[in-house]
């Protein structure tokens, strides 16, 4: 695409992530490649890969605006409150990445034929969590896994990348218990990229790319936890943030 540098895959280099072109959605540059070094170095400086085929290259982005969530800020509906407490849901974390992984890519996206979760990001983020950075959220009901999400932790912030739900709200409640676990952790911020109407339902909020690229600066300074989560049920929902 005109406008923007092509990256060699041999130097793991990215440009100032505030050159990003606003239009369209902040795309900073392609090319390099999706190894577990490109994609940590990505993530920690406000970037993260998104397109749409494997047969083209890979697109790097760090929009203007990012969607933000602050853990056990998320809002919750009095129905999702009662979902929460009686829905004969199961929680685990990190039991089944892969299943995940593949669910968020098959489910169906508004205005969209295809996914940007091609088999190539697939595998590269199976890799992640192999190493004990990415990590998953999966929602059970009757055995069968009805939702879920995936994302990569970073020092005190955890990097989201998809969610799917075949059961009513199953990925709102992967996503509850996600920010609690988060809390628990002393984790900062969650990052859910680019803003969208569904997210804003949840409690997630814009923020300046000066200012999440701020945050990402100290969050740097912070260690990692390598590791399967060691899951600990979250508490019931309460009505602090109930809209």
């Amino acid at each position: 695409m005109a406008g923007i540098p092509f990256l060699n895959k041999s130097t793991v280099q990215f440009p100032d992530p505030n050159q990003a072109l606003d239009e369209p959605d902040g795309l900073l540059a392609a090319g390099g490649d999706l190894t577990v070094e490109w994609l940590l170095t990505a993530y920690s400086f406000g970037i993260f890969p998104w397109f749409n085929s494997d047969d083209e290259p890979i697109y790097w982005w760090s929009p203007k605006t990012r969607g933000v969530l602050e853990p056990g800020q998320m809002r919750i509906t009095r129905s999702l409150r009662k979902r929460i407490r009686n829905a004969p849901f199961r929680i685990t974390a990190d039991e089944n990445f892969d299943k995940v992984i593949e669910c968020c890519a098959n489910a169906p996206r508004n205005d969209q034929s295809g996914t940007w979760i091609t088999q190539r990001m697939q595998s590269a983020y199976l890799e992640l969590f192999q190493q004990g950075v990415a990590h998953s959220i999966e929602v059970w009901l009757d055995d069968k896994l009805v939702g879920g999400l995936y994302g990569i932790a970073l020092g005190r912030m955890f990097f989201g990348e998809s969610m799917f739900s075949h059961s009513p709200d199953a990925s709102k409640v992967a996503f509850y218990h996600l920010q609690q676990h988060l809390l628990a952790e002393h984790y900062s911020l969650i990052d859910c990229q680019m803003m969208n109407p569904h997210l804003e339902t949840l409690g997630v909020h814009p923020m300046a790319r000066t200012e999440f690229l701020a945050r990402l600066r100290t969050n740097r300074d912070k260690p990692t936890k390598i590791g399967h989560w060691t899951w600990r049920p979250a508490a019931t929902a309460s009505a602090d943030n109930e809209r």
